[in-house]
């Protein structure tokens, strides 16, 4: 596994570096530069608060094609009832803020350290990173932010104050953009996301895309 030197952004080539488990490197910063590089190349941080940075590309990856995306039966009524409305870069640090804040099952604690969050709120500052909000009677229930790089959006995290919010958010958000995303990068792999159509691909074919839709940019 490769340290990284602070005072330079560079990673290793994750097409040709296989790092345990998808790790490829650790240390660095969490500078928005290294950042934004590391997600063109496919990498994105994790890491537990008091740990080391550390930097993962795993194989194989979780990804979401929307053309792909399944929509159940209960989920479409429920949309059809308009219980809930939706707006994009309306309060990026409200979302991020309760995606930190959300207890999540089997962690005790969050991965979203201050640092991280504030890089992620220069990113979108920079128009790099988006949020997506959920709202019902007025009330910010649900949403997800992450990065868009071409026909690429990268996934970050998600909330959910009522049932069903964080769900409908996503159908809405890959509903209204099938013809301008090619690939929606979830990481790793939950059940959630899996029930929506998510589906493993191997790492070379992710970064296959991700590089021609870098070229493409």
């Amino acid at each position: 596994m490769v340290r990284l030197d602070e005072n330079e952004i560079s990673f290793p080539d994750p097409e040709v570096y296989d790092g345990h488990d998808g790790l490829i490197a650790f240390g660095g910063d969490l500078s928005v530069e290294r950042i934004w590089f590391a997600y063109q190349l496919g990498i994105f941080p994790w890491f537990n608060p008091g740990e080391e940075i550390l930097w993962w590309c795993p194989d194989p990856r979780f990804v979401l094609i929307p053309s792909e995306i399944k929509v159940s039966k209960s989920m479409k009524k429920i949309l059809n009832k308009n219980i809930f409305t939706f707006s994009e870069n309306k309060n990026f640090r409200e979302v991020i803020k309760n995606c930190q804040q959300t207890e999540r099952t089997g962690q005790s604690g969050t991965w979203l350290s201050d640092e991280l969050m504030n890089s992620f709120i220069k990113l979108h500052e920079y128009g790099l990173a988006k949020s997506i909000e959920v709202w019902k009677d007025g009330e910010l229930v649900g949403g997800f932010y992450g990065l868009q790089i071409g026909n690429v959006f990268c996934g970050e995290s998600m909330f959910a104050k009522v049932s069903n919010a964080s769900k409908a958010g996503f159908i809405h958000f890959v509903e209204s953009n099938k013809n301008d995303i090619e690939l929606i990068d979830c990481q790793s792999h939950t059940e959630h996301l899996e029930s929506l159509g998510a589906k493993m691909i191997p790492k070379r074919e992710f970064l296959k895309i991700l590089h021609e839709n870098n070229e493409r940019r």
